[in-house]
């Protein structure tokens, strides 16, 4: 009975000592995980990198600056578009960005046909010119969206286009368009996958 009563207290101590040493084992492991990237990737985002934000279809997060289209004109010619838009943006070998229409042909949306300005400002500004993405100043990309919007028809050549005017540029494409409804797990997908066979 002495003997039982003596190896209760040991059995409890060790098994303090063991859930104390694995919870500290644990925890220093999750702690390390934080100080280091995994596996050495990564670095942490650059001051340019957080304050580059997507522009959303109503223009939240337009930065200040502005352009029209006769500045365009200039920024258009200077920064290389005509070597792939050509001149007037109906040449080539790239796709027309005057003009065109949606067909079962294309794979790509003519300005237009784009429901908002502001993603026209977005896609420059992140994708243009196609072989220094991102070199344009943001006076510079409000200049050669003006321009575009200019020849296309949709404002005036000696509209200023800036945070506050691009929203309300009324797109011909914006009362026919649908904004998709917010995805979930449920949401059907627009198209078949077909297993290989």
């Amino acid at each position: 009975m002495a003997r039982s009563r003596m190896v209760w207290p040991r059995l409890m101590w060790w098994l303090t000592c063991t859930v104390s040493t694995l919870l500290l084992i644990g925890a220093t492991g999750a702690w390390g995980q934080e100080a280091r990237p995994f596996a050495g990737l990564g670095r942490p985002p650059s001051d340019a990198e957080l304050r580059d934000r997507l522009v959303d279809p109503d223009g939240r997060e337009l930065p200040e600056g502005s352009g029209t289209a006769a500045d365009g004109v200039t920024v258009y010619a200077r920064r290389g578009c005509t070597a792939c838009h050509g001149p007037t943006g109906t040449e080539g070998p790239a796709v027309a960005l005057v003009g065109g229409e949606v067909t079962t042909r294309t794979n790509y949306w003519p300005i237009r046909h784009w429901p908002f300005a502001p993603s026209i400002w977005d896609y420059i500004r992140r994708a243009m010119p196609y072989d220094r993405p991102g070199t344009l100043t943001v006076d510079e990309v409000y200049a050669v969206t003006a321009f575009l919007l200019y020849r296309n028809d949709l404002i005036s050549e000696d509209h200023v286009l800036d945070a506050q005017s691009l929203p309300l540029v009324q797109m011909p494409a914006r009362a026919t368009y649908l904004m998709p409804a917010p995805w979930t797990p449920d949401t059907p997908r627009g198209f078949e996958i077909v297993p290989a066979r």
